[in-house]
């Protein structure tokens, strides 16, 4: 599976989405890197198994052994980390000053650029609904120097990907429905 074969699986209905996806696959704002790991991030994050697949086919050989190890970090730390975050700061109350008792030893060492790996876990804390996590994780990521412009794609990769995931999902249930 490819992102062609993703795109071409899209019915009529998400021809944006379509046209997103291969316009995205190629922005330019993002280095290489940046670009291939946030797709596969969003890819693991949207929870789709055709999506994921297909990112990873043509996103995984793009990155290095160390960065796809990477990417799969940022979803899956995010993965927990978005949810215990969005309770603490939901909640409120005295959880945010408890401490969280919660590994979290991927984020001190990535074994990527930190700016990539945070950029990472920004589309994935998009793609869940975290707010305290994406305002946190864009603070480090502009401050480790990358533009608005760069996390705006991150983070239209992310409502793309996750977009794309949703609409093959119905689309699933409808046809076993049939």
């Amino acid at each position: 599976m490819s992102l062609e074969s993703l795109r071409a699986r899209l019915p009529e209905h998400a021809k944006d989405l379509k046209l997103n996806l291969g316009s995205l696959a190629a922005e330019p704002v993002l280095t290489q890197q940046q670009l291939a790991g946030t797709f596969v991030a969003s890819a693991i994050a949207a929870r789709n198994a055709e999506v994921t697949r297909a990112i990873l086919a043509e996103f995984g050989p793009k990155l290095s052994p160390e960065a796809l190890a990477a990417a799969k970090a940022a979803a899956a730390i995010m993965g927990m980390n978005n949810v215990y975050y969005r309770f603490t700061h939901l909640v409120g109350g005295d959880y945010a000053n408890l401490p969280a008792k919660l590994r979290m030893n991927v984020m001190a060492k990535p074994g990527v650029e930190k700016v990539d790996f945070e950029l990472w876990s920004l589309a994935v804390s998009a793609i869940n609904g975290c707010g305290m996590c994406m305002e946190a994780h864009e603070k480090v990521v502009l401050h480790g120097g990358l533009s608005k412009e760069a996390v705006q794609a991150a983070v239209r990769i992310a409502a793309v990907v996750h977009a794309v995931a949703g609409v093959l999902d119905a689309e699933d249930a409808l046809a076993s429905a049939a």
